[in-house]
């Protein structure tokens, strides 16, 4: 009897194989529920879509048939449905059980062990990484120091955007000392690259770094868990898994020391506004989280300092546009040009011109960091910024990604 096909899963990315001798599409899972990689043949490719819920494992043989002109591809079929349900790529039992192991395992922890070391991001080596930051730092200019209260960092990997993250965290070790840190909880703000669109991410788990255990400030969490409503979401795993976060908490414990106190938060994209209209608040959960972020700064300012883990375009082939793009040159002018005039916006205090900016033809830019800026721009709204530097990353030959670094008083 036939049976029906369990779907794919929803949230793998897929991407074509750079290996010219394994020539495909390539699977993974963004989650990271799943560590297993597929490499699917270009004939395979065009059966995965019947993997949706609907088509029946003799549907697959009939197509894979008509493909390959032989009668008996029951072989294949088979082949291709195993290797998918024990990557975790269908959404069926095996999944469940993996995604639930892995969800048991983070919970039971007591730390978020660092996930994104090594090559291009920062050493695992405590020395090494000194080291190397120290190189970073050295390389740009000592800001004149000035009372701040925010500084926006890329979030891009640290080895392509050094200059930015020196920037901003030179301006940041230029206005807060160590000795002053100490009394001090950073507030980071990154974007959710996983997350629900109108969630806030939080964690009760320290962040475990080679530096050393950075700590969670768990009254102020508690205190924000109290009022800001179903908004604000536990997303241990989420954190696990993204480095928005984890970059921020690295170049703060760099400057601070490994015990550096943090509210680490995860801002969903607020798509929803974006493609569909309004302000984020006109969902009520986004309102009353953003009103508790308000509330928190009100009452603890003086002993906050936000941080925003956040990039800014996206553009060229690999984010789906239909042509390419070469950093700093051609159509890059224009993109820097519309940025500018974002950045101008955030500066300025103008929470709407910037969201409108956002909306515009529901952001061609695809700025992942507009989310954060928005949340923090509502929860401070007398705050002024300055860019202290703007680049271009030239992440694939096809692709630009841009970002910079900024400070707020």
């Amino acid at each position: 009897m036939a049976q029906r096909l369990a779907p794919l899963r929803r949230d793998l990315d897929f991407f074509p194989s750079p290996d010219r001798e394994h020539p495909g599409l390539v699977v993974q899972d963004r989650n990271r529920f799943s560590d297993h990689q597929l490499v699917i043949p270009p004939l395979l490719v065009q059966v995965l879509d019947m993997f949706d819920g609907q088509n029946t494992d003799l549907d697959l043989r009939v197509a894979l048939t008509r493909l390959t002109g032989e009668v008996d591809t029951a072989d294949v079929a088979n082949q291709l449905q195993s290797a998918l349900t024990q990557a975790g790529f269908l959404e069926d039992d095996n999944f469940e059980a993996m995604r639930d192991e892995r969800l048991r395992d983070w919970r039971a922890a007591d730390v978020l062990p660092h996930s994104h070391s090594g090559p291009p991001n920062y050493s695992d080596d405590p020395v090494a990484l000194r080291t190397e930051f120290d190189s970073w730092f050295n390389a740009v200019p000592t800001p004149n120091a000035q009372p701040l209260r925010a500084i926006a960092s890329p979030h891009a990997s640290p080895g392509a955007a050094k200059r930015s993250y020196a920037n901003a965290y030179k301006a940041l070790a230029e206005s807060i000392s160590k000795e002053q840190a100490a009394d001090k909880t950073f507030v980071i703000l990154g974007t959710s690259h996983y997350g629900d669109m109108d969630r806030l991410g939080a964690t009760r788990k320290d962040f475990q770094t080679p530096v050393g255990r950075a700590r969670v400030n768990q009254t102020l969490l508690q205190e924000l868990k109290q009022t800001a409503g179903p908004g604000l979401s536990d997303e241990d795993y989420f954190f696990s898994i993204e480095h928005s976060v984890e970059f921020q908490v690295v170049f703060l414990q760099y400057l601070y020391g490994p015990d550096v106190k943090i509210l680490p938060l995860l801002c969903g994209s607020y798509a929803r506004s974006i493609y569909r209209g309004g302000a984020p608040e006109k969902s009520d959960e986004v309102r009353q989280y953003i009103d508790a972020l308000k509330s928190l700064e009100a009452r603890h300012g003086s002993n906050l300092v936000w941080v925003l883990g956040v990039d800014m375009a996206h553009v060229g082939k690999r984010y789906d546009d239909d042509r390419p793009y070469t950093a700093n040159a051609g159509a890059m002018v224009e993109i820097e040009a519309k940025d500018r005039s974002r950045i101008a916006s955030i500066n300025e205090g103008d929470t709407g011109m910037f969201w409108d900016q956002i909306q515009e033809n529901q952001d061609p830019l695809k700025w992942c960091g507009s989310a954060p800026f928005y949340t923090f721009l509502r929860a401070m709204p007398s705050a002024r910024g300055e860019l202290l530097d703007y680049e271009h990353w030239q992440i694939d030959p096809q692709s630009v990604v841009t970002y910079g670094a900024m400070r707020f008083a």
